[in-house]
């Protein structure tokens, strides 16, 4: 079968022909192997019908992406894009957005008559811990007319997540898998010692290693159990035999012949300082002579673009020109661009990034370099889960360009023992299955009971995920109660007798199992029951479900919901001229990178512990647990938001701000998520004339110069 001129793999032409006779499909390949090809036929074969198609995907810069990929496929009369950002052509009949903005419509109950298709992008941030609710509630809510094609390289329960989506649907829904990469991967481990070798190669230059350094190996492990065993910062532990690792190591271990490659870093800070670290000892550029003039003259352009001054300096100039890049996403939104543009062309040889860069984007290169295998969660350090580290490392390998994909660890050879269990679970390509995270958000609820009835919510949230899997671990320990019965009854047992003392212990399990059976079957729609319950309780309805002051704001709410709506109740916004609400609005939708000095503190202090004392309130803190999300409020916020909405330039705040590192990005997207949450206002204010109309004048004003970038 050929698309396009391509000649189909196998894999590609299954998902097509289950397409074809009406099935969605469930597409695991992995990355680089053409899973989109599947995504860009449905595409075609829906407009072509005279149908509507919808792409999501669970970032924004992958919407921006795919939105620029389909104007050139399709023509830009054909495509629109939908985000918190941006709305280009929203009536086009191929429409790119993110996941949330897709659910949002649905529970919203806009009425989509001629959508046909649904492409969903990375299908397993179902399993996101933040957001993975999204994605089931998309998957609940669409028409069950609408196919779905769902793309995921990191799917391991394709056969479970199939069958649960096939119940949802009430059609069925195909597996198609592909195992076999186009470029397989290689895998090494660099260290100051030994070089890069792979893991055969370096266990037995460790054994070498280990026996010449004996007595200073057992040393360090003495000191190491006094200090509890921990492991080091980045480069492991601190009372070291071996020397540490660094990326310089690296880079003299892989140029030139295993370049371009993507150095993962786990902090923002070291994918800049790493980057100048690199350019600092080069001896000249990396690029050829003709490339490096293509740089420079892409530069020169660059910087005749209005807004480029704030985002490119001298030392990144020439970081650039020297074929060398770091990437982030708080980095400035034209940088951004500019950097992906530059490694699109292949004019950036070493790339350090975060592992925001993997996902989804289409940037192959040599060989991908991991800095460790650690990165914290938000709560703590956590090992690097499997589906993370093959997302990243499935960069390596260039289709067409290389034979086989390098994956480089950068490690201290003291760390080989503690890292080799690790990186041997990586290789076996054991990948942690897709979980439900599905826990119905407070604006969720109040839409879902203006809008249905409650045996309809009742069917929705069961058609969940996470209900479907407790009724199959319900029948698992339904079946599990008869067994123990059975044995117990065969001794002599019955459930009116006494107990024999032999059988006691059974009788206790059986007791627990029956119990868990008993409570899996209402356990889904009692955690829906148990946020209605809250929301009586603190007076946004009544018992009869009617909608007080709170329901009806919490309506139109999505960001912090019940703190945002307790402030919106005390009636703190309407005290607030628009350039301070603004600045109020990013203090509740992010937070200033640590260690930001913050100008004009005092001036706002007042009114940011007011808003901290509702943030404190004790129905905030109870939905916070109810929901497992911790809201957000940071008052050094204020002033930069009210200088954007004053009409500062990027560049003035900048020069306001002193980090640690570039923050740029950071501040647009704190105005862009501060400029969805105005617009959450400007529904709740929609009985009010004069505020939404001030408001409206407040979006319209933000809306402006690198907030309007589509990056």
């Amino acid at each position: 079968m050929q698309y396009r001129g391509l000649q189909l793999d196998p894999f590609q032409t299954q998902a097509i022909e289950a397409l074809t006779v009406g099935d969605s499909v469930l597409v695991a390949a992995p990355t680089g192997t053409g899973k989109t090809v599947v995504a860009d036929w449905m595409v075609e074969e829906t407009l072509a019908a005279g149908h509507e198609v919808i792409y999501t995907a669970p970032i924004k810069a992958l919407s921006n992406q795919k939105f620029r990929d389909y104007c050139k496929l399709l023509g830009e009369d054909k495509v629109g894009l939908v985000t918190g950002d941006l709305v280009i052509r929203r009536d086009a009949p191929c429409r790119v957005m993110t996941t949330e903005i897709l659910r949002n419509m649905l529970l919203g109950g806009e009425d989509m008559p001629h959508l046909r298709a649904v492409i969903i992008d990375e299908i397993h941030f179902l399993d996101d811990e933040d957001r993975g609710t999204v994605w089931e509630e998309v998957l609940i809510y669409l028409h069950q007319r609408v196919q779905i094609v769902g793309l995921s390289a990191t799917l391991s329960n394709l056969e479970e997540f199939s069958e649960w989506l096939s119940h949802v649907r009430q059609r069925p829904v195909r597996v198609v898998e592909e195992r076999k990469r186009a470029v397989p991967l290689s895998f090494a481990i660099t260290t100051r010692e030994g070089g890069t070798l792979s893991p055969p190669e370096m266990d037995r230059f460790y054994e070498r290693w280990a026996q010449r350094n004996a007595a200073a190996l057992k040393k360090s492990r003495s000191s190491s159990r006094r200090r509890g065993g921990r492991r080091g910062g980045r480069h492991g532990r601190n009372d070291k035999v071996g020397a540490s690792t660094n990326h310089i190591d690296v880079f003299d271990s892989l140029w030139p012949d295993l370049v371009p490659y993507l150095f993962f870093v786990f902090s923002r800070r070291d994918t800049e300082s790493l980057a100048r670290g690199l350019v600092r000892v080069l001896d000249g550029p990396l690029l050829k002579k003709e490339e490096y003039e293509e740089v420079k003259v892409r530069l020169d352009e660059f910087r005749r673009e209005p807004g480029a001054e704030a985002a490119l300096d001298d030392e990144i100039a020439k970081m650039l020109r020297s074929g060398v890049a770091f990437h982030h996403a708080g980095l400035h939104v034209m940088l951004k661009a500019l950097i992906e543009e530059l490694y699109e062309r292949r004019l950036v040889r070493v790339l350090y990034c975060t592992g925001t860069f993997a996902l989804g984007l289409n940037m192959p290169a040599r060989t991908a370099v991991f800095d460790g295998l650690m990165r914290y969660n938000g709560k703590e350090m956590i090992n690097l889960p499997g589906r993370e580290f093959m997302q990243m490392a499935g960069r390596a390998g260039r289709r067409g360009m290389d034979d086989d994909g390098l994956v480089v660890l950068r490690l201290d050879i003291d760390d080989w023992p503690d890292i080799r269990p690790q990186l041997r679970h990586y290789l076996k390509g054991t990948l942690e299955p897709v979980r439900s995270r599905f826990s119905l958000s407070f604006n969720s609820v109040v839409n879902l009971l203006e809008r249905h009835t409650e045996d309809r919510i009742r069917q929705l949230v069961e058609r969940s995920f996470l209900a479907w899997f407790r009724a199959r671990k319900q029948a698992a320990d339904e079946v599990r109660v008869e067994e123990l019965r059975e044995k117990l009854e065969s001794h002599g047992w019955t459930p009116d007798g006494a107990t024999p003392k032999a059988l006691k212990h059974d009788v206790k399990r059986l007791k627990r199992v029956e119990k868990r059976a008993e409570e899996a079957g209402e356990q889904t729609w009692n955690e829906f029951q148990e946020k209605v319950l809250f929301l009586q309780r603190w007076g946004y309805i009544d018992e009869d479900d009617n909608f007080n002051a709170g329901a009806i704001a919490l309506r139109h709410i999505q960001i912090s919901e019940i703190f945002v709506t307790e402030v919106f109740l005390e009636g703190v916004f309407d005290e607030l001229d628009m350039p301070t609400l603004f600045g109020v609005f990013c203090g509740m939708c992010a937070t200033l990178p640590r260690g930001t000095q913050t100008p004009e503190a005092s001036k706002w202090r007042g009114l940011s512990r007011r808003i901290e004392a509702i943030r404190q309130s004790e129905i905030v803190l109870e939905s916070e647990k109810l929901t497992n999300t911790e809201v957000t409020w940071d008052g050094g916020m204020i002033a930069f938001g009210r200088w954007w909405a004053e009409g500062q330039t990027l560049p003035a705040l900048m020069e306001q701000m002193h980090s640690n590192s570039d923050a740029s990005g950071d501040l647009v997207g704190a105005f862009r998520r501060a400029k969805d949450l105005a617009s959450q206002l400007r529904s709740a204010w929609a009985e009010m004339p004069e505020k939404a109309r001030q408001l409206d004048a407040l979006i319209r004003g933000v809306t402006r110069d690198e907030v309007e970038v589509v990056d």
